[in-house]
């Protein structure tokens, strides 16, 4: 069987409003699941994609001070 994960995330997530995005991502992370990380990752991959480069600059930032904490 060949499942693309991007896309079914993708195909999951589509059409959800702000808060259930928000939810979606909350949920993913208050679960500490190890298979939720990948799909956390497309997400990710979506924002960093459509970010302009002074927001990629941004988000390196928050992250860089997230991994001192």
């Amino acid at each position: 069987m060949n499942i693309n994960l991007r896309h079914a995330v993708i195909h999951n997530v589509t059409g959800k409003t702000q808060e259930q995005l928000e939810e979606t991502i909350v949920d993913a992370i208050t679960r500490k699941e190890e298979k939720m990380l990948p799909g956390l990752g497309v997400l990710f991959e979506i924002i960093w994609q459509s970010s302009p480069e002074n927001e990629k600059k941004e988000l390196v930032q928050l992250l860089e001070s997230g991994l001192k904490k």
